[in-house]
């Protein structure tokens, strides 16, 4: 018999919005992972938004014992961008909710991410969802913290070039604080996958539809109902891009690729930087399609990273409807 997989122990560090939401959700229902701690940071939202909205969600998954951190309020350099016009005023669709006030740890986010390392090397996943400010004051405390990490997933990068002619979406959070992107992807650390890009060349192709909001709707459960609501609320901004009442699972699918990497169907490790036009900021591999380096100028490349660029989108929509309708057991 095939013994089942080890529980991922995660620390989830999000700008909670709309997505986030529902990646730590579908990280609570999951029964190869546990939430082991939550840390906050400013994006999708201001930071106490963020702290409000953790807590909310992990009052509904019945988690509130998960220890929650205060982090970063803004970028290690210049002033924060809040995403307000995509995910509401407070982070979940200004839907209403009666969010808890927070119950935080003593430990700052970086504090309580470096404490957790060193009290169990290798034992911990991190997965950033939002501007990766919390990580670089992280490895202020501990350049080592990628050697104790398990490894680190996180929703942004992307993988090599674009064929011509072809275009991304912006890469929020690494364009939210690029200098902590830098420090991650130049810190020491023991493996080309120890931290794993999931970003908007992959994520967003994966798009949620109109008949899965509507299952999740009528699944008569208290997740599939604000799965629904929060789902709705994205809408509003992507019918804008596809003029549908779709949306892609960008942090979602993040979570999925750490504690089911089955359904990953390609990935690519090569040196990786953060690169700007002047316009947009980007963290990615530095490869064209044909494997071929870019034009770029000498000494930009940083350290190898791994970038997911395919997945198996129907396994995956399938399991996240299904775990967002209710939960599976534990």
């Amino acid at each position: 018999m095939t013994e089942p997989p080890a529980r991922r122990q995660v620390i989830v560090d999000t700008d909670t919005g709309l997505d986030d939401a529902l990646a730590l959700l579908h990280l609570a229902g999951s029964p190869r992972a546990d939430i082991a701690a939550v840390t906050t940071v400013y994006g999708n939202c201001a930071v106490e938004d963020s702290l409000r909205n953790a807590a909310f969600v992990l009052r509904l998954a019945g988690l509130e014992g998960v220890p929650l951190s205060r982090g970063a309020a803004g970028p290690l350099e210049g002033e924060a961008h809040i995403a307000g016009y995509v995910h509401g005023e407070d982070g979940l669709g200004d839907l209403g909710l009666q969010r808890p006030d927070p119950q935080v740890t003593e430990r700052s986010a970086a504090e309580q991410v470096v404490a957790l390392a060193h009290e169990a090397p290798g034992r911990y996943d991190l997965l950033a969802l939002g501007p990766l400010t919390n990580l670089a004051l992280a490895l202020r405390l501990d350049p080592q913290l990628l050697h104790k990490l398990r490894s680190v997933v996180l929703m942004g990068g992307s993988g090599p070039y674009q064929p011509l002619g072809r275009s991304l979406m912006i890469d929020a959070n690494v364009q939210n604080d690029a200098a902590a992107a830098h420090a991650l992807l130049s810190a020491d650390r023991p493996a080309d996958d120890t931290v794993t890009m999931v970003g908007v060349d992959v994520t967003g192709t994966v798009v949620l539809e109109e008949s899965m909001t509507s299952s999740l709707r009528h699944a008569g459960t208290a997740w599939g109902a604000f799965a629904a609501d929060v789902l709705e609320a994205y809408h509003r901004f992507y019918v804008h891009e596809w003029g549908r009442a779709v949306a892609p699972v960008h942090d979602p699918l993040a979570a999925a690729v750490l504690v089911h990497p089955e359904l990953v169907t390609r990935r690519v490790s090569a040196p990786a930087a953060v690169t700007s036009n002047g316009f947009a900021t980007r963290a990615r591999l530095l490869r064209l399609p044909d494997g071929t380096p870019p034009a770029l100028p000498r000494g930009i490349a940083l350290q190898p990273a791994t970038a997911v660029v395919e997945v198996d989108r129907g396994a995956f929509l399938a399991e996240l409807v299904e775990g967002l309708a209710g939960g599976r057991a534990r």
